[in-house]
């Protein structure tokens, strides 16, 4: 990048701390843009994994995108479709070249700015990736899926059809959502709230993941949980699918009532690997 990375982050912290209601310096724009072409380019992430594997925002990147749509206007942004849309004007959907090498197949797909999607990345329409975002190389997703505003999503992962990852910008500090490196995300999943799916973790169809979701762990007799402090985290290779649990006492019992929970039914061995292979024959 032209300019160093704490003098970009000064800029920036500098720009956002303008009070509502005066202007903010033009020169801001510039600064903007640099954030928003280094997310593009792989140099920035609004998100890093620490030595101690726990995921850690990067506020200032996450404010220098509130700060665009703050100064932007929004503005018409024809399309070569047969319809146009409006938007922000700082966060026009990008134009992926063949040198960018990822395949995005037509019908209705968008790739916003300041997402980075990494050489062999998959894109089956319609899907989403929002900004901030960073996909890592081999990585499909697939039609109807959701790549929220500064998720991470990690190599070989495959994002099944409308898997929902969920968004985390505001506030700046909170947790972002991140699906490790060879996570398999099955169709209709919703991952929330700053979770974090680990390497190689499958999850079933129709598993939704929050910070609040608790997730039973038949193998290793216990309950994982997310609080105030940390995200939800489900461990490397965990397989989990959609489970019940029986309400007890009072009305509810009587009723025979049970809420949803994912439960970790094994971990990936030998045979659940031959399982995920079908992915590949869909890159």
């Amino acid at each position: 990048m032209t300019v160093s990375l704490d003098r970009l982050a000064g800029e920036i912290e500098r720009f956002a701390a303008t009070p509502q209601g005066e202007t903010i310096p033009s020169e801001a724009g510039a600064a903007i843009e640099a954030v928003l072409d280094g997310l593009e380019r792989g140099e920035l992430r609004a998100a890093f994994r620490g030595a101690d594997g726990s995921w850690q925002a990067v506020a200032w990147v996450k404010r220098a995108i509130l700060l665009a749509f703050r100064i932007s206007s929004v503005v018409e942004m024809p399309m070569s479709t047969t319809f146009g849309y409006t938007d922000k004007e700082a966060m026009p959907p990008r134009r992926l070249a063949l040198d960018d090498g990822v395949r995005l197949v037509p019908g209705g797909s968008a790739v916003r700015r300041g997402a980075f999607l990494a050489p062999g990345v998959v894109c089956m329409p319609p899907m989403y990736v929002n900004v901030g975002a960073w996909v890592g190389a081999g990585t499909m997703i697939d039609s109807h899926a959701l790549v929220g505003s500064c998720a991470q999503v990690g190599e070989r992962v495959h994002l099944s059809a409308a898997a929902q990852i969920g968004g985390v910008l505001e506030p700046v500090n909170a947790s972002p959502v991140v699906i490790e490196d060879g996570a398999m995300i099955g169709g209709n999943c919703g991952v929330y709230e700053g979770t974090v799916v680990r390497q190689g973790a499958v999850l079933g169809a129709g598993v939704i993941l929050t910070r609040g979701t608790p997730v039973y762990d038949l193998v290793n007799e216990t309950i994982h949980r997310g609080s105030a402090e940390r995200p939800l985290e489900i461990p490397p290779n965990a397989v989990v699918v959609p489970g019940a649990r029986r309400v007890s006492g009072g009305w509810a019992a009587d009723q025979g009532l049970a809420l949803q929970t994912p439960v970790i039914v094994k971990y990936r061995d030998a045979r659940t690997d031959i399982a995920t292979t079908l992915e590949q024959w869909l890159r």
